[in-house]
């Protein structure tokens, strides 16, 4: 089968430019997931009503449960406040300098963020995704004012003193102005999401969601508004059911199990394998295909969606983190106490709904084959603006002639880097498979990490790419062996590697 290749979107329509602020958004989140991850444990563990003092374990309230969790006798202190009140905030802001200007960029961001949380009397999430790359931004420029002006052996006086002062400039700002603009701003929102909760209308959201996903403007969504808003909730009670509108897998699951039942072609045939990494390994995106070359079947997405956040909301369940990324084990490892059942039956019922309307649009479908799988995938790619290794596995693929020229090494392999785009998702896939076949292959010697392509340094000795990103990847690793894959889940260019890292280590 030939390979189908897109053209990365580059339009400057309202879509992209969406597009472009949600992957801004959850660059400053994503990083810092596994902190998110580590305070939902400690509050799961050892606030008032948690897991343990509901066990009996250190329920006084001079017991050290209530000195790490902050109740009791030690109200005010603790762990889980200062966590969400101070660390999570800043660590978003310093990734967010940080990105723009690297660890000059976060450090100036980071001392942002922290005025704009002295100043407010919310958990500054908002506040952060700001003051952060404001600060790296803003330090950027007033570092090109003198950029080769400064005298020799002043260069440290001048970047340390301007980074303070700037700093400090950013850091009142915060204070007096950010604040109160984002705790007016957290107060509207969280106005919206009390009337859309006190009237039953939750579930609407859904028609807004559902398609946004596809779209890839989810992330502008769930990042900038969700996220912020769920946290702040659950700094309060808690839990908050927003984390469970978008990260929720039943739907995808649903639209996978109906074509596993009803559908044709390539469609039937990939979808158990999706499936099973929608469901597991919280890699949405595999199958925003199956829609887009059935875009009827976004009715389906939609009622399931509809329904899982009815049933949540029935049963006052939430989460005490986000669930990134979007796996039943992630959901499961963040649901609140007393939540478990609430958010098993919203899986069960939203992919069930999803499923069943799903089947009926299938069978109705006459045609004698699915769409295009491979189209759809370029149209999602096409939406996505930029190459989906994760699709790939749809849709299968003869790799092009770039991709199948043999690599060469000429010394000992020990580091490969398998990177992409974001370094997370597909790649990390792709790594475990190589991992395993180089492992098996008798080379323990061999470590396989996977890596975004903007973190390559030129210290791996082979690197391996989506045939569309090599030459980017060449670009910060020249002196690796390069190899392009275009299917980071079964590509027999792994049996390459593995037979020339036998040929070079055992030299």
């Amino acid at each position: 089968m030939a390979t189908t290749t897109t053209t990365p979107a580059t339009g400057t329509g309202a879509r992209v430019r969406v597009q472009k602020f949600g992957t801004f958004l959850s660059n400053m989140v994503m990083p810092n997931i596994g902190a998110f991850i580590a305070w939902g444990f400690i509050t799961a563990l050892f606030i008032e009503v948690g897991w343990l003092p509901k066990l009996g374990i250190g329920d006084a309230a001079d017991s050290w449960v209530a000195q790490i969790g902050g109740w009791g006798d030690y109200a005010g202190g603790g762990i889980v406040g200062p966590m969400i009140t101070y660390l999570l905030p800043i660590l978003i802001g310093y990734t967010g300098g940080y990105n723009i200007y690297k660890t000059r960029g976060g450090v100036v961001g980071a001392i942002a963020t922290m005025g704009a949380i002295a100043g407010g009397g919310v958990p500054m999430f908002m506040g952060a995704m700001v003051m952060g790359p404001l600060g790296g931004w803003s330090m950027k420029k007033i570092d090109a004012l003198w950029d080769g002006k400064i005298k020799p052996g002043f260069e440290m006086l001048v970047n340390n003193f301007s980074a303070g002062i700037w700093g400090l400039v950013l850091a009142v700002f915060g204070f007096f102005v950010m604040a109160n603009v984002v705790e007016r701003v957290a107060g509207w929102l969280g106005d919206g999401v009390d009337f859309l909760v006190s009237n039953n209308v939750l579930p609407l959201t859904s028609v807004i969601i559902e398609p946004a996903k596809v779209l890839f403007l989810n992330n502008a969504l769930n990042h900038g508004v969700l996220t912020p808003l769920g946290l702040d909730e659950a700094a309060s009670s808690g839990k908050s059911v927003l984390f469970l509108l978008e990260a929720n897998p039943a739907g995808g699951l649903g639209l996978l199990l109906a074509y596993m039942f009803f559908g044709k072609g390539m469609a039937r045939a990939s979808a158990p394998g999706a499936a099973i990494i929608h469901f597991f390994g919280g890699i949405h995106e595999i199958y925003f295909p199956y829609v887009l070359m059935k875009p009827i079947l976004i009715l389906a997405m939609i009622g399931g969606g509809m329904t899982q956040i009815f049933v949540n909301v029935i049963f006052d369940t939430g989460l005490r983190a986000p669930a990134a990324p979007g796996s039943i084990l992630a959901v499961y490892a963040n649901t609140a106490s007393g939540s478990y059942l609430g958010v098993t039956l919203s899986v069960i019922a939203g992919a069930a709904v999803t499923f069943a309307i799903a089947a009926v649009l299938l069978k109705l479908d006459k045609s004698e084959e699915d769409g295009d799988l491979v189209a759809a995938t370029a149209q999602m790619e096409a939406n996505k603006g930029k190459r989906s290794s994760v699709a790939s596995t749809l849709t299968g693929g003869a790799a092009t002639a770039a991709a199948t020229a043999t690599a060469t090494a000429t010394r000992e392999i020990r580091n490969i880097v398998f990177a992409c785009d974001a370094g997370m998702g597909s790649s990390a896939m792709g790594a475990s498979v190589l991992r395993k076949k180089i492992h098996d292959a008798g080379h323990p010697e061999v470590t396989v990490v996977n890596k975004a392509i903007a973190n390559l340094e030129d210290d791996v000795d082979l690197v391996v790419t989506h045939q569309d990103l090599t030459d980017r990847a060449r670009q910060k690793s020249p002196s690796a062996v390069h190899v392009s894959v275009d299917n980071f889940m079964a590509s027999p260019r792994y049996d390459e590697i593995v037979s020339m890292v036998d040929e070079n280590n055992r030299a």
